[in-house]
């Protein structure tokens, strides 16, 4: 009754054997005291000396396989996983640090072209007039101080003031308009127009304006406001193809930027709203009363015009 029983309870030691076998692995004979284990392993070796079922080996090597293979799988999904993971995350390092290494670039290189200069070759604007684009790099010493003031008396009066970049009166005015039913103007600072510049693509979408006030502040804690409004006069769009004081200077009035009046400085900054539609060589009228105001509101500033000194 026990033999049978036994032989039952170990009906597949062949297999197991095979197994073994098929795994590299060598078959002891157990000690006392292994009870009904040993039982089943020396009877399964004892099957394998007299006779070998012909499927157990193919059996056993089969058995192995599968669990190689499943033990491989469960190596490579976390090994994938890892790597996806770390494809992510040096990703969002190099959209972190990368425009951050720029500015740190930029705070003492000239800026080369901006992304409105490429897309505006790529529209093949400014292209009509024979010239292409027209950009000259100059130092802010180079450049009449009444182009740099009416900049700011028409863009941006608290320029000076803005620790970060941001004019929070401005937005604030803007919010409490946009509340009561009233289309905001804009409060863009020169700083947030000289990120906008470096780094980002032209338009008012919201995506483009989250990224804007996330370079902002990077722009206004790393550089100096004499920089900041340096590469701003250096890489804003004056005209069709016409970027930087420079060659607008030259374009507009036939002479270098350091040579420029009270008047035409006053002109070129009045067409920056809109300078593929107004010029500041042939002023509409709208322009004229544009920079007469700019002309006039700039003996108004006084301190506020202090860090452009």
């Amino acid at each position: 009754m026990s033999g049978r029983i036994q032989v039952s309870e170990n009906r597949n030691a062949p297999v197991r054997a095979a197994r073994i076998i098929a795994r590299g692995g060598r078959l002891t004979r157990p000690g006392r005291g292994h009870g009904r284990a040993g039982h089943a392993l020396n009877m399964g070796q004892t099957l394998l000396r007299c006779k070998m079922e012909p499927g157990a080996l193919d059996a056993g090597r089969a058995g192995g396989q599968h669990g190689a293979m499943g033990r491989q799988e469960l190596l490579h999904r976390p090994a994938y996983r890892v790597s996806w993971r770390r494809r992510l995350l040096q990703l969002l390092l190099v959209l972190l640090l990368g425009p951050l290494a720029l500015i740190g670039v930029f705070r003492f290189a000239p800026v080369p072209a901006t992304p409105l200069m490429i897309i505006r070759s790529i529209q093949g604007i400014g292209q009509d007039v024979g010239e292409g684009m027209r950009h000259d790099w100059v130092p802010l010493e180079s450049i009449a101080p009444a182009l740099a003031e009416s900049v700011v008396a028409g863009e941006d009066n608290n320029f000076c003031r803005e620790s970060l970049g941001f004019d929070f009166g401005a937005i604030r005015e803007e919010v409490e308009a946009w509340q009561d039913g009233e289309t905001p103007r804009g409060a863009s600072t020169i700083t947030m127009q000289t990120a906008k510049n470096l780094f980002l693509w032209p338009g008012r979408d919201p995506v483009r304006k989250l990224v804007e006030a996330w370079l902002t502040p990077q722009v206004a804690l790393l550089w100096p406001k004499r920089r900041v409004i340096e590469v701003y006069l250096n890489s804003v769009e004056f005209g069709p193809g016409i970027y930087g004081a420079e060659a607008a200077a030259r374009a507009f009035f036939n002479k270098p930027a350091a040579r420029l009046t009270r008047g035409e400085a006053a002109r070129l900054a009045a067409v920056l709203p809109s300078p593929l539609n107004w010029s500041a060589a042939q002023p509409s009228e709208r322009v004229q009363r544009r920079a007469a105001v700019i002309e006039r509101r700039v003996g108004q500033l006084g301190p506020l015009l202090d860090c452009l000194r």
